[in-house]
């Protein structure tokens, strides 16, 4: 039971000016927050468009199979790809339209992937047909799982990690904690902050289902303190429904604050060993907007077709928090947010730190694409480099204790033996090294060439 002091002890706390108490890691760094822009915007819809590319391999592990071809009617929600192993997904229609290609088609990355491209049907309601509640309660915890890859449910986090993967656990290991992410520490990024907001019944709803499957002890929601108001509607919901199990905690603001080992460290002071993941300490790790998924789905039979995201940056002329349909192109939303400034130099899907500039305009939403941002030549302008100065700054800003100047040196000598000695795999690439730097090196993108060259080779 909460009473209102514990809701708002955490906010009383940075105005008393000791912020210092609240739980956090060690390491990390503290970027510009840049949340103005869209922080207090309500979600909204984007409207349809008129064609929409479905790549197949948009989840870690295996591509899905397609199981319609080329002249197809769909109708929104429908099945269109099926898994294509266990570590894979399924993918659905995201409107009411016809297939009109299977084949290669450009993603964010750049790459050729085979997509599935719909043309919308222009006469369709796009409204989904209505269905019957999922009786959750009374699935096995293998047809849970099972529930959850059909749906197409991934982490909405950025990795997009298929979820019923985390719950296929092995023999003898007991999930203990749950732990929700609401950390949302890219800057500029707002769509999990409204999600909490707009929607804590459905986030402590899609919590409480994975709890009791998964017979854990506890879950926790943990939220960063610039995100307060969110964290009060999830306290008021605990406190009204009386969620026994569930509790809503405040987070120290700080860069890489939602990492999976480093939400885990703030919450439970508890460090995940080197070559593990988190299941093997008993705890399992899912985004808010994974949370609210499931709760959709076993709600409203809604499989995994849309997810928000933020449009922002000084570079959009209206910046929003947007409900977007799976495989809608980047300049529709773009469009539909004002266009583009004049003064525009880059597009990065994702957030600044750990998010991917893209090429063409052309490119879709993918199920794990949090935010489009767009910026100019002030945010975009890269710093003169010059040679390490051994400062030490990047081992301060290193959530994982690595050396990252040492990693980035033997990366540009291609010294990849090494680098795997020097635990290079660890990284997880969140760019506090970079942005750390004085010397303006760009360590992060050499340590991840060299893991990707680490990879190669095995």
């Amino acid at each position: 039971m909460h009473s209102l002091s514990a809701i708002f002890q955490p906010i009383l706390a940075v105005l008393r000016g000791d912020e210092d108490v609240l739980p956090s890691f060690s390491h990390g760094v503290h970027p510009q927050e840049h949340r103005a822009q869209t922080e207090n915007l309500p979600i909204q819809r984007a409207p349809f468009g008129k064609t929409y590319i479905l790549p197949l391999g948009q989840h870690i592990g295996a591509p899905a199979k397609p199981v319609v071809a080329v002249g197809d009617k769909v109708e929104r929600g429908t099945l269109i790809a099926q898994a294509g192993a266990f570590v894979s997904t399924a993918l659905h229609a995201p409107v009411t339209g016809w297939v009109k290609a299977i084949e290669p088609r450009r993603i964010p990355s750049g790459q050729l992937q085979n997509a599935i491209e719909i043309e919308a049907d222009p006469y369709a309601s796009q409204r989904l047909p209505t269905k019957a509640a999922i009786p959750w309660q009374n699935l096995s915890l293998d047809d849970f799982i099972q529930h959850i890859q059909n749906a197409g449910i991934v982490g909405l986090g950025g990795a997009a990690f298929p979820s019923h993967v985390k719950y296929a656990l092995p023999d003898g290991v007991k999930i203990k904690t749950i732990i929700i992410n609401g950390a949302e520490c890219e800057p500029y990024l707002t769509n999990d902050h409204r999600l909490m907001l707009e929607r804590p019944e459905a986030t402590l709803q899609g919590a409480e289902i994975i709890r009791q499957k998964l017979q854990a002890d506890a879950v926790i929601i943990g939220v960063e303190l610039n995100k307060a108001h969110a964290l009060d509607a999830l306290n008021q919901v605990i406190k009204a429904h009386h969620y026994q199990h569930i509790t809503a905690k405040a987070l120290r603001v700080k860069y890489p604050q939602g990492a999976e080992k480093m939400l885990i460290k703030s919450l439970l002071d508890v460090e995940v060993p080197v070559n593990h993941i988190p299941r093997d300490i008993g705890v399992l790790v899912n985004n808010v907007g994974t949370a609210v998924a499931i709760a959709d789905y076993f709600e409203f039979g809604l499989p995994l077709i849309e997810r928000i995201v933020t449009v922002s940056g000084s570079g959009v002329s209206r910046p929003a928090n947007l409900i977007v349909p799976i495989g809608t192109r980047v300049r529709e939303l773009l469009d539909f947010c004002g266009g583009l400034t004049d003064n525009i130099k880059e597009i990065v899907m994702g957030g600044p730190m750990m998010g991917t500039p893209i090429t063409s305009l052309d490119v879709p939403i993918l199920k794990g694409s949090s935010g489009i941002l767009a910026f100019t030549a002030v945010e975009t302008h890269k710093p003169k480099e010059y040679a390490c100065i051994h400062c030490g700054r990047c081992l301060d800003a290193c959530p994982h204790f690595l050396n990252p100047a040492r990693l980035a040196k033997l990366a540009k000598y291609q010294a990849y033996g090494e680098m795997a000695k020097l635990h290079a795999m660890d990284c997880v690439e969140c760019g506090a090294c970079t942005f750390a730097c004085p010397s303006g090196i760009p360590i992060a993108h050499l340590i991840r060439v060299g893991k990707h060259e680490i990879r190669a080779k095995k």
